[in-house]
């Protein structure tokens, strides 16, 4: 198995960055043509998913919907005051697996691979994982 780390930054406190490139890059150097990869975010305030990303408005509804499932209250018990952000990245997930066809992401056409921010802005790292 080959394995990588990237790094992301984010600049808000809750943000979905788009980081289908710097997958599809990894797989592309790691010549690899059929076989999976694992996206894995080992922070307990941040998630990966896949969902659409050719509508920027996509995100906004799922970080609104998120935010309704669990507000940003001063009723949690955590010192952190972050409490919102840990249900969130347990809602969302802290992995993803995506097959690799003839050295392509297997990825529908309008769905794209976003790093999770809940509890930001934080230099966050990524590791990926093929096999």
């Amino acid at each position: 198995m080959k394995i990588e780390q990237i790094n992301v930054s984010s600049s808000k406190r809750e943000e979905f960055i788009d980081i289908t490139h710097k997958v599809k890059n990894f797989v592309n150097e790691s010549k690899i043509i059929n076989g999976k990869i694992t996206i894995y975010v080992p922070h307990t305030t941040a998630a990966v998913t896949i969902n659409e990303n050719a509508d920027p408005s996509v995100p906004h509804d799922i970080t609104l919907a998120l935010n309704k499932i669990s507000p940003h209250l001063a009723q949690f018990r955590h010192l952190e005051g972050n409490s919102d952000a840990h249900t969130k990245s347990t809602i969302v997930g802290c992995s993803q697996e995506i097959l690799i066809s003839n050295g392509n992401l297997v990825l529908g056409t309008w769905q794209g691979i976003f790093f999770c921010e809940f509890d930001g802005p934080r230099n966050r790292k990524i590791i990926l994982g093929i096999a």
